[in-house]
């Protein structure tokens, strides 16, 4: 069985934009919910910083879906170049 590269992409960027996306909405509506996940995020994502404005959920979203797009579709690679039959 094979992975699709772009399926599988596709999937993770949606799901790790929409967890960025919640948590940093879920910060800004309720202080300090989710703020050490927030600051890791920051340290990770070069120009994103774990303060409380629409901005910066707006980058932090983007960034979530783009990282998660590129790392399904590296995932379904190796999975799809490890599963070929020998």
């Amino acid at each position: 069985m094979k992975f699709s590269v772009k399926g599988l992409a596709l999937a993770s960027g949606i799901l790790w934009g929409v967890a960025m996306l919640s948590m940093g909405l879920a910060n800004l509506i309720w202080g300090n919910y989710g703020q050490q996940f927030l600051q890791l995020m920051a340290s990770v994502y070069p120009g994103y910083h774990a303060t409380r404005s629409i901005a910066e959920v707006i980058v932090g979203t983007l960034y979530g879906a783009v990282d998660g797009f590129v790392g399904g579709a590296v995932f379904a690679w190796l999975y799809n170049q490890f599963a070929k039959p020998v």
